[in-house]
Protein backbone atom coordinates (compact mmCIF):
# COMPACT_ATOMS: atom_id res chain seq x y z
CA UNK A 1 0.00 0.00 0.00
CA UNK A 2 1.14 3.40 -0.94
CA UNK A 3 0.63 5.95 2.17
CA UNK A 4 0.40 10.44 1.82
CA UNK A 5 0.12 12.30 4.86
CA UNK A 6 -0.67 15.61 5.09
CA UNK A 7 0.14 18.23 8.04
CA UNK A 8 -3.22 20.35 8.43
CA UNK A 9 -2.32 23.51 10.33
CA UNK A 10 -4.36 26.86 10.09
CA UNK A 11 -5.51 30.04 12.80
CA UNK A 12 -8.60 28.05 12.55
CA UNK A 13 -10.06 24.94 11.33
CA UNK A 14 -13.72 23.55 11.62
CA UNK A 15 -14.87 20.00 10.92
CA UNK A 16 -18.83 20.04 10.52
CA UNK A 17 -20.39 16.71 13.17
CA UNK A 18 -23.41 18.79 13.50
CA UNK A 19 -25.21 21.01 11.39
CA UNK A 20 -28.18 22.81 12.24
CA UNK A 21 -29.47 26.90 11.21
CA UNK A 22 -28.45 27.81 14.10
CA UNK A 23 -25.46 26.04 15.70
CA UNK A 24 -22.49 24.51 13.74
CA UNK A 25 -20.20 22.83 15.93
CA UNK A 26 -16.73 20.96 15.03
CA UNK A 27 -15.26 17.67 15.67
CA UNK A 28 -12.20 17.52 17.56
CA UNK A 29 -10.20 15.88 14.74
CA UNK A 30 -10.14 16.33 10.52
CA UNK A 31 -12.93 13.86 9.55
CA UNK A 32 -12.64 11.77 6.06
CA UNK A 33 -15.48 13.16 4.54
CA UNK A 34 -13.45 16.62 4.84
CA UNK A 35 -10.23 15.59 3.52
CA UNK A 36 -12.34 13.66 0.75
CA UNK A 37 -13.68 16.88 -0.23
CA UNK A 38 -10.28 18.82 -0.39
CA UNK A 39 -9.01 16.21 -2.05
CA UNK A 40 -11.77 16.36 -4.70
CA UNK A 41 -11.10 19.96 -5.25
CA UNK A 42 -7.51 19.61 -5.71
CA UNK A 43 -8.56 17.03 -8.38
CA UNK A 44 -11.21 19.40 -9.94
CA UNK A 45 -14.32 17.74 -9.21
CA UNK A 46 -17.87 19.22 -8.78
CA UNK A 47 -19.51 18.50 -6.06
CA UNK A 48 -21.93 16.33 -8.03
CA UNK A 49 -19.36 14.43 -9.58
CA UNK A 50 -19.65 10.36 -8.71
CA UNK A 51 -15.73 10.36 -8.78
CA UNK A 52 -15.95 11.36 -5.31
CA UNK A 53 -17.71 8.38 -3.79
CA UNK A 54 -14.92 6.08 -5.27
CA UNK A 55 -12.43 8.58 -2.88
CA UNK A 56 -14.36 6.43 -0.05
CA UNK A 57 -12.79 3.84 -0.76
CA UNK A 58 -9.13 5.69 0.60
CA UNK A 59 -7.85 4.02 3.70
CA UNK A 60 -7.82 7.08 6.03
CA UNK A 61 -6.34 7.74 9.18
CA UNK A 62 -5.77 10.94 11.62
CA UNK A 63 -3.80 11.89 14.35
CA UNK A 64 -3.90 14.90 16.76
CA UNK A 65 -0.51 16.72 17.39
CA UNK A 66 -1.68 19.60 18.69
CA UNK A 67 -5.61 19.80 19.84
CA UNK A 68 -7.01 22.64 18.98
CA UNK A 69 -8.91 25.02 21.46
CA UNK A 70 -12.39 25.60 20.77
CA UNK A 71 -13.66 29.24 19.59
CA UNK A 72 -17.32 30.13 19.12
CA UNK A 73 -18.27 32.81 16.40
CA UNK A 74 -21.74 34.38 17.03
CA UNK A 75 -23.42 35.59 13.49
CA UNK A 76 -26.18 37.62 13.00
CA UNK A 77 -28.35 35.79 9.96
CA UNK A 78 -30.97 37.80 8.34
CA UNK A 79 -34.02 35.98 6.72
CA UNK A 80 -37.16 36.75 5.21
CA UNK A 81 -40.02 34.58 6.51
CA UNK A 82 -42.56 36.38 3.71
CA UNK A 83 -42.46 38.66 1.16
CA UNK A 84 -43.28 41.57 3.90
CA UNK A 85 -41.22 40.68 7.28
CA UNK A 86 -37.79 40.02 7.91
CA UNK A 87 -35.96 38.51 10.70
CA UNK A 88 -32.68 38.17 12.66
CA UNK A 89 -31.60 35.45 14.59
CA UNK A 90 -28.10 35.22 16.11
CA UNK A 91 -26.52 31.43 15.20
CA UNK A 92 -23.04 29.57 16.43
CA UNK A 93 -20.09 28.69 14.17
CA UNK A 94 -17.19 26.62 16.27
CA UNK A 95 -13.63 26.61 15.09
CA UNK A 96 -10.59 24.85 16.43
CA UNK A 97 -7.88 27.24 17.22
CA UNK A 98 -4.32 26.73 16.72
CA UNK A 99 -4.47 23.27 16.21
CA UNK A 100 -1.95 20.76 14.15
CA UNK A 101 -3.01 17.05 12.81
CA UNK A 102 -1.39 14.68 10.70
CA UNK A 103 -3.76 13.13 8.18
CA UNK A 104 -2.76 10.01 6.14
CA UNK A 105 -4.81 8.12 3.35
CA UNK A 106 -3.90 5.28 1.48
CA UNK A 107 -3.95 2.86 -1.87
CA UNK A 108 -3.05 0.14 -3.17
CA UNK A 109 -3.46 1.68 -6.58
CA UNK A 110 -0.03 4.06 -6.39
CA UNK A 111 -0.93 5.93 -9.50
CA UNK A 112 -4.60 7.28 -7.41
CA UNK A 113 -2.04 8.37 -4.80
CA UNK A 114 0.67 10.37 -7.03
CA UNK A 115 -2.57 11.63 -9.04
CA UNK A 116 -3.73 12.98 -5.70
CA UNK A 117 -0.09 14.08 -4.81
CA UNK A 118 -0.13 15.92 -8.02
CA UNK A 119 -3.32 17.30 -7.35
CA UNK A 120 -2.88 18.62 -3.75
CA UNK A 121 0.29 20.62 -4.99
CA UNK A 122 -1.41 22.05 -8.20
CA UNK A 123 -4.87 22.37 -7.12
CA UNK A 124 -7.88 23.18 -9.46
CA UNK A 125 -9.79 25.00 -6.78
CA UNK A 126 -9.19 26.47 -3.62
CA UNK A 127 -8.20 24.28 -0.31
CA UNK A 128 -9.75 24.52 3.01
CA UNK A 129 -9.65 22.94 6.29
CA UNK A 130 -13.07 22.11 6.88
CA UNK A 131 -14.79 25.45 5.72
CA UNK A 132 -14.11 27.81 3.34
CA UNK A 133 -13.23 30.34 5.95
CA UNK A 134 -10.14 28.45 7.06
CA UNK A 135 -7.67 28.22 4.42
CA UNK A 136 -4.26 26.17 5.18
CA UNK A 137 -1.54 28.15 7.18
CA UNK A 138 0.68 28.55 3.39
CA UNK A 139 1.16 25.70 1.30
CA UNK A 140 0.54 21.65 2.63
CA UNK A 141 3.18 19.88 3.54
CA UNK A 142 2.92 16.20 1.64
CA UNK A 143 4.95 13.10 2.62
CA UNK A 144 4.67 10.01 0.48
CA UNK A 145 5.56 5.89 1.85
CA UNK A 146 5.80 3.02 -0.21
CA UNK A 147 4.69 -0.27 1.54
CA UNK A 148 3.16 1.26 4.34
CA UNK A 149 -0.77 2.18 5.44
CA UNK A 150 -1.89 4.91 7.18
CA UNK A 151 -1.89 3.13 10.59
CA UNK A 152 2.12 2.38 10.70
CA UNK A 153 2.83 5.67 9.11
CA UNK A 154 1.28 7.81 11.49
CA UNK A 155 2.46 5.27 14.88
CA UNK A 156 6.27 6.07 13.62
CA UNK A 157 6.06 9.54 12.18
CA UNK A 158 7.91 12.01 14.61
CA UNK A 159 5.92 14.53 16.62
CA UNK A 160 4.49 17.59 14.34
CA UNK A 161 3.26 19.79 16.67
CA UNK A 162 4.69 23.49 17.59
CA UNK A 163 8.19 24.15 19.47
CA UNK A 164 6.35 25.90 21.95
CA UNK A 165 3.49 23.38 22.16
CA UNK A 166 5.81 20.48 22.56
CA UNK A 167 8.05 22.46 25.22
CA UNK A 168 4.73 22.71 27.24
CA UNK A 169 3.66 18.95 27.23
CA UNK A 170 6.67 16.80 27.67
CA UNK A 171 4.60 13.69 27.92
CA UNK A 172 1.86 13.74 25.19
CA UNK A 173 0.21 11.15 24.25
CA UNK A 174 -1.73 11.77 20.73
CA UNK A 175 -4.83 10.01 19.51
CA UNK A 176 -5.07 8.18 16.53
CA UNK A 177 -8.07 7.64 14.60
CA UNK A 178 -7.92 4.68 11.89
CA UNK A 179 -10.16 2.90 10.09
CA UNK A 180 -11.09 -0.28 12.21
CA UNK A 181 -9.46 -2.13 8.56
CA UNK A 182 -6.47 -1.02 8.94
CA UNK A 183 -5.04 -2.44 12.30
CA UNK A 184 -6.33 -4.09 15.97
CA UNK A 185 -9.87 -3.68 16.98
CA UNK A 186 -8.58 -4.51 20.47
CA UNK A 187 -8.70 -0.44 21.56
CA UNK A 188 -12.00 1.82 21.11
CA UNK A 189 -14.07 1.36 18.59
CA UNK A 190 -17.20 3.51 17.24
CA UNK A 191 -19.41 4.29 14.46
CA UNK A 192 -18.23 7.92 12.59
CA UNK A 193 -20.80 9.86 10.25
CA UNK A 194 -18.43 11.06 7.95
CA UNK A 195 -18.01 8.67 5.04
CA UNK A 196 -19.49 11.22 2.15
CA UNK A 197 -22.87 10.31 0.66
CA UNK A 198 -23.38 12.98 -1.58
CA UNK A 199 -21.73 16.49 -1.64
CA UNK A 200 -24.23 17.69 -3.85
CA UNK A 201 -26.04 20.77 -1.96
CA UNK A 202 -29.54 19.79 -3.14
CA UNK A 203 -29.43 16.40 -0.95
CA UNK A 204 -26.04 16.73 1.07
CA UNK A 205 -25.40 13.60 3.49
CA UNK A 206 -23.06 11.39 4.93
CA UNK A 207 -22.92 7.47 5.81
CA UNK A 208 -21.53 5.77 8.81
CA UNK A 209 -17.75 4.07 9.05
CA UNK A 210 -16.16 1.76 11.65
CA UNK A 211 -13.16 3.25 13.34
CA UNK A 212 -11.02 2.83 16.00
CA UNK A 213 -9.07 5.76 18.39
CA UNK A 214 -6.12 4.82 20.27
CA UNK A 215 -3.46 7.18 22.05
CA UNK A 216 0.36 6.88 21.51
CA UNK A 217 3.04 8.62 23.45
CA UNK A 218 5.14 10.86 21.52
CA UNK A 219 8.70 11.61 21.61
CA UNK A 220 9.99 14.80 22.28
CA UNK A 221 12.67 16.10 20.28
CA UNK A 222 12.78 19.64 21.32
CA UNK A 223 16.16 21.55 21.49
CA UNK A 224 16.25 23.05 24.93
CA UNK A 225 18.69 25.96 25.17
CA UNK A 226 20.58 27.36 27.99
CA UNK A 227 19.17 30.75 29.13
CA UNK A 228 21.78 33.62 27.70
CA UNK A 229 23.07 34.93 30.74
CA UNK A 230 22.80 39.05 29.27
CA UNK A 231 22.92 41.91 30.99
CA UNK A 232 21.40 44.90 29.14
CA UNK A 233 22.87 47.69 31.76
CA UNK A 234 26.44 46.17 30.99
CA UNK A 235 27.73 49.18 28.64
CA UNK A 236 25.65 52.17 30.21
Amino acid sequence: MKTLTLKLKAPLQAYGNEATFGRRTSNPYPTKSAVIGMIAAALGYDRRNSKIIDLNKLSFATRVDQPGKIMSDFQIVEYAKNANKKDKKLTYRDYLQDAIFMVAIGSENSDLINEIHYALRHPKFPLFLGRRSCPPAGPLEIEVFDNQNPLMVLQTMGWQAAEWYQKKHSNFKAEIVYDASLGSNDNFKFQLRDEVGSFDQRNRYHNYREVVSTYIPMKNETKWHAETMHDIMANI
